[in-house]
């Protein structure tokens, strides 16, 4: 098992629930825009937020705001070492840095040092666009076994100060190799591992390439806290975090609905009805845990109603619905939805 660090109120690895993750993108500075934003990503189910802070400004902001927040708050920090000691002053629960790119070994222990002083985790980030000139040479470009490499090494420049508080990162945009680098890091390591692909790209380009990359590693046992990057909403970033976690069973679904594809037999509006009772079971807690059926046809129909919670199998502008695998009634196509919420419901 892994070893576990708390960023705030929430701990990560040592068999820790994978702790879900995004990124504030307004600016650092201007308060009342983070701490709008950060409400908007804890209501989605956000566990941890982390901001850039780019300059002592949005240091000083990162402190106003500290005591105005519950969600763990972590510091996003690139090149100055003395933004990071701010950031730990400020209140940050914990900082992410790139050892190659904070500069002198003197630096590096100044952070470290902040950090062993409030006792708060350091996330080392190692992404594939910022490999070190030596490690680049070595390999002749960017790879997994490169990108693994760097990872283990900032790792080791920290444990060498005697501070292991550590979150290990490393990312690419490239999910075969993603996965390749984390395999090897996960082999070699025991401190807590953070994942995703970075710069995944938009909302329908960035899911994809997410649910393949970081589905990959979680069915691996790979993760103990995760981010979905996308160039979208960071709200969206958090919903489909939660999706994905729920899809390879390790959160419980609020709506585990299941639908057959279409096909030639179909006599009913599948798509339509398919869409309409996830809606409204989104809308209500009382199918949370339940598995619900909705079929368009009797070919795979009646082996879901054995298998499912609640359910409808289509017929020719009907529907069968069925609960706990035995047929309650046969309704109307413009009943079904109604009918099948009222089944749920108990009524």
């Amino acid at each position: 098992m892994r070893k576990q660090v708390k960023c705030g109120n929430v701990l990560i690895g040592g068999g820790a629930p994978i702790s879900i993750q995004s990124m504030t993108n307004v600016d650092s500075k201007d308060e009342a825009a983070l701490l709008t934003q950060i409400d908007q990503l804890a209501k989605a189910g956000c566990d941890i937020v982390r901001i850039a802070i780019p300059d002592m400004e949005s240091a000083r902001t990162l402190q106003k705001i500290r005591p105005k927040v519950e969600i763990p708050l972590v510091a996003d920090i690139h090149f100055d070492y003395r933004l990071a000691i701010a950031a730990i002053e400020a209140g940050a629960d914990k900082i992410r840095i790139n050892p190659g790119n904070i500069g002198s070994r003197e630096r590096v222990k100044a952070v470290v040092d902040a950090a062993r002083e409030r006792n708060i985790p350091i996330r080392i980030g190692v992404n594939s666009g910022s490999l070190e000139k030596d490690i680049l040479d070595k390999y002749g470009g960017v790879t997994a076994e490169g990108l693994a490499e760097s990872a283990l090494r900032s790792v080791q420049i920290i444990e060498d100060m005697g501070y292991d508080h550590l979150v290990v990162s490393l990312k690419s945009s490239d999910v075969l190799m993603n996965y390749r680098a984390h395999k090897l890091v996960a082999e070699k390591t025991d401190h807590p591992i953070h994942i995703g692909i970075t710069e995944a790209g938009t909302l329908k380009r960035g899911k994809v390439k997410s649910a393949v990359g970081i589905g990959a590693l979680l069915l691996e046992g790979i993760g103990d806290t995760m981010r979905v990057s996308l160039t979208a909403d960071p709200v969206e970033e958090v919903s489909y975090a939660k999706e994905l976690l729920e899809a390879v069973g390790l959160r419980e679904p609020q709506v585990n609905l299941v639908s057959c594809p279409t096909c030639g037999r179909t006599k009913v509006d599948l798509q339509g009805l398919a869409e309409e009772v996830e809606r409204r079971l989104s809308e209500t807690d009382i199918a949370r845990g339940l598995r619900v059926a909705v079929m368009g046809c009797v070919v795979n129909g009646p082996g879901e109603a054995k298998e499912a919670d609640f359910g409808v199998a289509g017929g020719d502008g009907k529907g069968v619905i069925f609960a706990k695998g035995k047929i309650l009634k046969t309704v109307e196509e413009k009943d079904i939805v109604d009918e099948l919420m009222n089944a749920i419901e108990g009524k």
